[in-house]
Formats: C-alpha cells, sequence, structure tokens
C-alpha cells in the first residue's frame, strides 16, 4: 500500500465548536441524556427537515425501531421495504415481531422499485419503508399514493439522507415519520446517534415515551407498557449541534465533490455515474459508480487495486435477499434481478465532505491508469 497517501471512505469533518461543547458538558456536569443540547439538537434538526417535532436516539437502528413501536407495528405484521439496504433496515422489523417483504430495485435511481410496491400488499401489510440510499430520494409521490390507498404508515429510512430532497421538500419529512443516522460516515455526526422526526403530536409523545423505558407519567418506575433505553447523551447531542451549524455547508461539499467525480469519469469507458433525477436533490453521501462488463475489470478487482494505492473503497450494500440469517429466519423469496445486479457492480468511492479536489483527482486518474494496465495486460 502506498503510505504517502491514504484516502479514507468517509471520515468525519469535526471542524467547528464540537471541542467547547464537550467542555461545557463536563464544566456543567450535564453528560446525561437530561442536559439543554439534547434539546436544542433536537429542535435545530427537525426545523432543518421541515419537520415539527424531532426525538433524539442512540442510533439509526434504535430510531427506525422506536418508530415502528411507536406507530403500533407487531407481532404478525408486514412492512415492505427494498432489498438492496443495510440490514440496519430491515432488523428492527424483525425487532418487533413484524416480517420484512422485499421489493427489487428500479435501475435509475437505486432506489425501491415504486411500481412493484402494490403487488406486495397483503391484509397485514401495515406500512412501507422506503430507504434513500446513497443519498438519492425516492420517488415519493406515488410511494405516498399507494400508501393512503391502503391505509399504510409511510417510515421514511433518511439515515444516508441528510438534506437530500424530493421536488423541493427534504427528505425525512415526507411521510408519517423520518429516521436518521449520526454514525460517524454520516453527513453529520454524534459519533453514534440518530433522530426521528414527525409532524404527528401523538406519535411524538409516544416516541418520547418508548425511547426512556416508558415511565409513566403518572409516577417514574411505574410502567404499564414495555419501553427502551435508547437515549442520546447530551455529550453526542453537543457534538452534533456544533456539526448543524455547517451541515449546509458539508451538503455543498458532498454535491460540488459529486461534480468533480462527474467530470473527471463521465468519459471513462465502462462506468455508470450515480444518479439524480430531475425531481431529486442527491446529497451523495456516498460517492457511488456502477463497473459495467466493459471496463476491463470487475468491481472487486478494481477494488483490490485502489487498495494497493491506499484508496479505501466499499461495495454496494449486500441485499436482503442474499443474508443467510434472514434466509434462515424463512424471510426470502422471488427474484430480485436489479439489485442483484446492483450489489455485483456498485462501488463506493471517498467521499469525506473535507476530502479535497487533489485527492479525488487522484482517485480519479488510479481508476484510468488501472482500466488501461488492464487493456493492456488483457
Amino acid at each position: 500500500m502506498n503510505n504517502r497517501i491514504r484516502i479514507p471512505i468517509c471520515e468525519p469533518t469535526l471542524s467547528g465548536s464540537e471541542l467547547d461543547y464537550l467542555a461545557n458538558c463536563i464544566k456543567s456536569n450535564w453528560l446525561s441524556s437530561r442536559g439543554f443540547y439534547v434539546d436544542e439538537f433536537e429542535r435545530k434538526f427537525s426545523e432543518f427537515c421541515g419537520s415539527k417535532y424531532g426525538v433524539a436516539t442512540s442510533s439509526g437502528t434504535t430510531a427506525l425501531h422506536l418508530a415502528l413501536v411507536a406507530l403500533g407495528i407487531g407481532r404478525n405484521d408486514e412492512v415492505i421495504m427494498p432489498t438492496l439496504t443495510m440490514i440496519a433496515s430491515a432488523n428492527p422489523i424483525i425487532f418487533t415481531g413484524a416480517k420484512p417483504v422485499f421489493v427489487d430495485s428500479e435501475i435509475d435511481t437505486w432506489n425501491i422499485d415504486v411500481n412493484a410496491i402494490e403487488e406486495e400488499i397483503t391484509s397485514k401489510t401495515k406500512a412501507i419503508m422506503p430507504v434513500h440510499i446513497y443519498g438519492h430520494p425516492v420517488d415519493m409521490d406515488p410511494l405516498l399514493r399507494i400508501a393512503k390507498k391502503y391505509n399504510l404508515f409511510v417510515i421514511e429510512d433518511a439515515a444516508e439522507a441528510h438534506g437530500a430532497e424530493y421536488k423541493n421538500t427534504r427528505a425525512g419529512s415526507l411521510g408519517d415519520v423520518g429516521c436518521f443516522s449520526f454514525y460517524t460516515n454520516k453527513i453529520i455526526t454524534t459519533g453514534e446517534g440518530g433522530m426521528v422526526v414527525t409532524n404527528d403530536e401523538k406519535v411524538r409523545d409516544k416516541l418520547v415515551l418508548f425511547r426512556d423505558l416508558a415511565h409513566s407519567r403518572e409516577q417514574r418506575y411505574l410502567h404499564y407498557e414495555i419501553g427502551y433505553n435508547y437515549r442520546l447523551t447530551n455529550l453526542q447531542a453537543g457534538v452534533g449541534l456544533a456539526q448543524m451549524k455547517k451541515i449546509d455547508e458539508y451538503i455543498r461539499a458532498r454535491r460540488e465533490h459529486a461534480k468533480i467525480y462527474n467530470s473527471l469519469l463521465k468519459d471513462v469507458w465502462g462506468i455508470t455515474l450515480p444518479p439524480e433525477a430531475e425531481w431529486a436533490r442527491n446529497i451523495y453521501w456516498l460517492y457511488s459508480i456502477l463497473i459495467q462488463e466493459d471496463f476491463g475489470l470487475k468491481r472487486d478487482d478494481l477494488a483490490v487495486e485502489l487498495g494497493k494505492k491506499g484508496i479505501e473503497t466499499r461495495p454496494f450494500f449486500i441485499p436482503m435477499h442474499r443474508q443467510p440469517v434472514l434466509k434462515k429466519m424463512g424471510l426470502v423469496s422471488g427474484e430480485f434481478l436489479v439489485a442483484d445486479e446492483l450489489f455485483s457492480k456498485g462501488i463506493c468511492l471517498p467521499s469525506s465532505s473535507s476530502i479535497s479536489e487533489e485527492q479525488i483527482a487522484f482517485v480519479c486518474d488510479t481508476i484510468k491508469e488501472i482500466q488501461n494496465q488492464a487493456q493492456v495486460s488483457g
């Protein structure tokens, strides 16, 4: 590996007030979930999304689980979701006792094939969970029409889509609830953390109740329902609040980096660039491309060669229908040809908000050199 250059797939950008806010937490002794920064972070982020309420959680996964519980999703229910996503989208459905029902992707946006949703609806279906994959929003209008027709909840998994827009409306604010992750590699981070946003006050109240062990309102330590310890700490919220001051800057950086990548890779034979539909604002959480057969090298071989040059990459998520644990549970049936194609060809390139134009150029030049070498040796 080239030790002079090391370009990670995605690292946090901590260039603001994070250290000051952490110091304030320590000086004030407010370290737990009851500090000032939690409330303020919830307010700022929900406003950013265009939603009335925000409820911070300990992770994006717990945000999804909390949302499902608050909406009453439980045993013997079904939730429709895309197969091409991370297993963190499916696990919370299983936690509730419900069944995830997988739908193939569409080739244009890589998101759930909205046209295939209706055929999967049964009397047990209670919700649809669109995932805005890699920062590109799902085509929500037809999905929302289906949900309304069958009286289904819409739970947006917007873990990768902070600030992405569908027809000028921000992802996460289009459904009944929107769920976000603040893991270290996301647009903004709290290290670990998440949030649910909603416009429904009753849903917000349930989210708050179940997040904190479901203490009854009449008396603490008295419980009528099973709750969870899904709280975000004041320390984490302080980091998140500092990050919020620069979220627009980070999104602009991701989009500008995508333009640079696109300009440098658009003429490379055998590469399909990431999508951006005319109705969408992609925030390019991870700048992702498809390596076609005529590139001259398979996706995995390209990743190995890039790694030798100090460039970290990631393959696309392994689809849910390929997961051994879900097969063992009897949750997989049918074919998912588009998701299989995307998985076999997709690779994510370095995408940090702080990546330099020089580093992007190095990545692209290296891809071209690897292709040229493959053609010579071939």
